[in-house]
C-alpha cells in the first residue's frame, strides 16, 4: 500500500514538473526571441538613422559630384552600412547623355552615385547606365511614396560596380517642391550586409539544437540553418506560415521537418519580415528526462534501503542480547565513549541493559573527573612555565637596565669628576677661556645627568601618580612662547646648534594646557633632533588647523630605522644597547602628549631625517 502511494505521488510530481518545465521553456524562448528582435531592430535602426540624417544633404547640394561625396560619406561614417546609392530620376542631369531603356516607351538620362565597402576600403563611382528604374530597391519606394525595407537581393547589376553579397536595403524616395508641386528627384538607399545580419541572429540560442529562421512577406526563408532552402522554399506548416506572413506574434507546438518543436514567432518592426525561434522538444525536456531517470533510480535505491532497514529492525528486536554483548565487550576493551542506550522494555533483558547503562554512566563520571584533574594540572604547569619565563625575562631586563643605567650615568659623572679635579689642580694656572670651556662641559653633563634623573622619576610609579593630576594645573599658554622657550632650553645644551623657527600664529594665540609637561614634550623632540641630526637643519614649525594647534619638529639626521619604529614608544627600548640614552625620551613624550589630550605622530613619508608632529586640540 505504501509503495503504491509513493509511486502515485511520484507520478503526480513528474506530470506537474513537465508542465512547469514546458511553461518556463516558453517564457525563456519568448524572452530570447524578443531580445534578438530588439537587437535586429537596433541594427536596422542604425541604417535608417544614417539615411534619414543625411537626406537633407541631397536637396542642399543637388550636384553629381556632391551626390558621389555624400554616398561615400554615409558609408564611411556608419560602420553598419555596407553600401549606399543615390539614384536620380530621368532628365535630372542632362549632361550625362541619354539612356534608352529596354522598354521602348521609356527613355531618359541616367545617373547613380554608388559607394560600397570592399574589404577595408570604400569604393565610390558613378555607375554605368543600366535599367535600374525597374529594380526592387528603386521601384518599391517610388510606388509606395515613402521609406521602406526591401527583401534581400544580390548586388549584381549591369553597372560597373559589383559586390558579390546578399543585401537588404532601406530605401527612401526624395522629393522637392517646385511651383507648389511635389516632384520626385530620385531614391536614396542604404544597404545592409545580409551575412552580418545572419551572423548577428545566430550568436545566441537558448538550447543546443535551437535555431532561428527569418521569412519574408511571401513566406520564403531568408535565414535558415539549411542554406539550400534560402530564398527558394517557404515554411511548410500552413498555419505557421500564415501567422508569420501576416505579422502575427505567438507560440505554437508543431512538427518542423518531422521533429516536435516549440516555435515562437514575432515580426520585425518597420519591415514585412518575421523572425521565429525553433526549439526542439528533445532539447527542452532533456533535463526533465534525465531527472525522471535519476528519480526512478533514486526510488529503486530508496526501496532497497527501506528493505534493508526493515531487515535490520527485525534483527534488532530478535537479537538484543547480541548487541548488548558487543557493547559490553567494547567497554571492556577500554572504549568508554560507546553509549549503551537505556531500554524501556520491562523484561529481564531490558533490566540487564539498563544496569549496564548505569555502570557505564558511573565509569564516565569518574573518568571525566580524572580528565578534569589532569587538565587542571596541565594548565597550572603551563602557567608555572610562563611565570618562570616572565621572571627570567624580568631578571634579564633588570640586569640590562642596571648595566645601561650604570653606563649612562657613569659617563657624565666621570666627566664632571675629572674636570673638577683638573680645576682643583690647575686653579689659577689655566687661561680664562679654558676654565670657561671646562665649566661649560661640566654644566652640560650635569644637565644631561639631571635630565636622566628627571626621566627616571617620570617613569617611576611616583612620577606616574603625579602626572595623573596634569589636567588640574592647566592654564592658557602662548603657543609661540612655548616653542621659543624650548628652543632656548635646547641652545643651553647645544650652543652651536642652528634651529630654524617658523610660525603662522600670532604671539597672543594660546592653548589651555599644562605648561611644564607641554614644554617637556617639545624639548624632548628638539633634544633628540639636536643629538642625532647634523646640527644645521633643525626646524620648528607652529601652525593651526580647524581643530588643533600643530608643533612640528624636523631634522635631517639619520632618522629612525623602519624596523625599530613599531617599538619606539616602548620604555627602555633603543636601536641598540650601546647607543646613548635610556630609551625613555619618546615613550615619556608620548605619555605626556596623550595625558594632555593631544596626539604624537611620526611622519613616515619624510625620509630626509625625522619629522614628529604634536597636535593639541584648540
Amino acid at each position: 500500500m505504501g509503495t503504491a502511494i509513493f509511486l502515485a505521488a511520484l507520478g503526480v510530481v513528474f506530470i506537474l514538473s513537465s508542465r512547469i518545465i514546458w511553461q518556463k521553456a516558453k517564457e525563456h524562448a519568448e524572452a530570447e526571441l524578443s531580445t534578438t528582435v530588439q537587437r535586429i531592430r537596433t541594427y536596422l535602426n542604425t541604417i535608417e538613422t544614417a539615411l534619414n540624417a543625411n537626406e537633407w544633404l541631397v536637396l542642399d547640394d543637388l550636384q553629381p559630384e556632391a551626390l558621389l561625396n555624400l554616398s561615400r560619406r554615409i558609408v564611411q561614417m556608419n560602420r553598419n552600412v555596407s553600401g549606399c546609392s543615390i539614384t536620380a530620376e530621368p532628365y535630372l542631369f542632362p549632361q550625362y547623355g541619354r539612356y534608352i531603356s529596354d522598354r521602348k516607351s521609356e527613355c531618359g538620362v541616367a545617373f547613380s552615385a554608388y559607394s560600397v565597402v570592399n574589404g577595408d576600403t570604400v569604393i565610390t563611382q558613378r555607375e554605368a547606365p543600366y535599367d535600374y528604374y525597374h529594380k526592387i530597391w528603386y521601384k518599391k519606394p517610388k510606388e509606395a511614396g515613402r521609406a521602406c525595407w526591401v527583401e534581400p537581393f544580390d548586388d549584381f547589376n549591369e553597372g560597373a560596380l559589383y559586390n558579390a553579397q546578399m543585401f537588404a536595403a532601406y530605401c527612401k524616395p526624395v522629393y522637392r517642391t517646385e511651383g507648389g508641386e511635389r516632384q520626385l528627384i530620385g531614391v536614396i538607399s542604404c544597404y545592409l550586409s545580409w551575412a552580418r545580419l545572419t551572423e548577428t541572429v545566430r550568436t545566441e540560442k537558448p538550447y543546443p539544437h535551437a535555431y532561428y529562421m527569418l521569412v519574408g512577406e511571401q513566406g520564403h526563408y531568408f535565414i535558415h540553418p539549411d542554406s539550400m532552402r534560402l530564398f527558394s522554399q517557404t515554411v511548410s506548416d500552413d498555419v505557421l506560415r500564415s501567422e508569420m506572413t501576416t505579422g502575427g506574434t505567438g507560440t505554437m507546438e508543431t512538427d518542423v521537418d518531422g521533429v516536435p518543436c516549440l516555435v515562437c514567432y514575432q515580426p520585425i518592426p518597420n519591415t514585412r519580415w518575421s523572425l521565429a525561434l525553433v526549439c526542439p522538444s528533445s532539447d527542452i525536456m532533456n533535463l526533465y528526462h534525465r531527472l525522471m531517470l535519476l528519480s526512478l533510480l533514486t526510488g529503486a535505491v530508496g526501496l532497497l534501503l527501506i528493505m534493508l532497514l526493515c531487515r535490520q529492525l527485525v534483527k534488532r528486536f530478535i537479537r538484543p542480547l547480541g548487541l548488548l554483548l558487543e557493547q559490553s565487550g567494547e567497554i571492556a576493551e577500554g572504549n568508554y565513549n560507546r553509549q549503551i542506550a537505556v531500554s524501556h522494555r520491562a523484561d529481564v533483558v531490558g533490566a540487564l541493559q539498563n544496569s549496564f547503562a548505569a555502570m557505564q554512566q558511573s565509569l564516565r563520571t569518574h573518568l571525566t573527573a580524572i580528565e578534569q584533574a589532569n587538565a587542571e594540572t596541565e594548565k597550572r604547569n603551563k602557567e608555572l612555565v610562563r611565570a618562570t619565563a616572565m621572571a627570567q625575562e624580568s631578571d634579564r631586563q633588570k640586569t640590562t637596565f642596571i648595566q645601561n643605567m650604570t653606563h649612562q650615568v657613569r659617563t657624565p659623572l666621570n666627566i664632571i669628576t675629572g674636570f673638577a679635579q683638573v680645576l682643583r689642580d690647575s686653579m689659577g694656572q689655566m687661561p680664562a677661556e679654558e676654565v670657561k670651556a671646562v665649566i661649560d662641559t661640566m654644566n652640560h653633563n650635569a644637565k644631561h645627568l639631571c635630565r636622566m634623573v628627571l626621566m627616571l622619576f617620570d617613569s617611576s610609579d611616583t612620577g606616574i601618580v603625579e602626572e595623573r593630576s596634569i589636567r588640574r594645573d592647566m592654564k592658557p599658554v602662548s603657543c609661540n612662547e612655548i616653542a621659543r622657550q624650548c628652543i632656548d632650553f635646547t641652545h643651553e645644551h647645544f650652543p652651536t646648534l642652528r634651529i630654524h623657527f617658523e610660525t603662522t600664529l600670532a604671539d597672543d594665540c594660546c592653548i589651555l594646557t599644562n605648561e611644564l609637561y607641554m614644554m617637556r614634550s617639545v624639548r624632548e623632540l628638539l633634544y633628540n633632533s639636536a643629538k642625532y641630526s647634523d646640527g644645521q637643519h633643525v626646524c620648528v614649525y607652529v601652525s593651526e588647523t580647524e581643530d588643533c594647534i600643530r608643533f612640528v619638529v624636523e631634522d635631517t639626521g639619520s632618522g629612525i630605522p623602519p624596523t625599530y619604529q613599531p617599538d619606539m614608544y616602548v620604555p627602555f627600548s633603543k636601536v641598540n644597547d650601546l647607543s646613548e640614552g635610556l630609551g625613555l625620551g619618546l615613550p615619556l613624550t608620548k605619555r605626556h602628549v596623550d595625558n594632555l589630550g593631544g596626539k604624537l605622530s611620526l611622519d613616515r613619508s619624510y625620509t630626509a631625517g625625522c619629522r614628529f608632529t604634536i597636535e593639541m586640540p584648540k
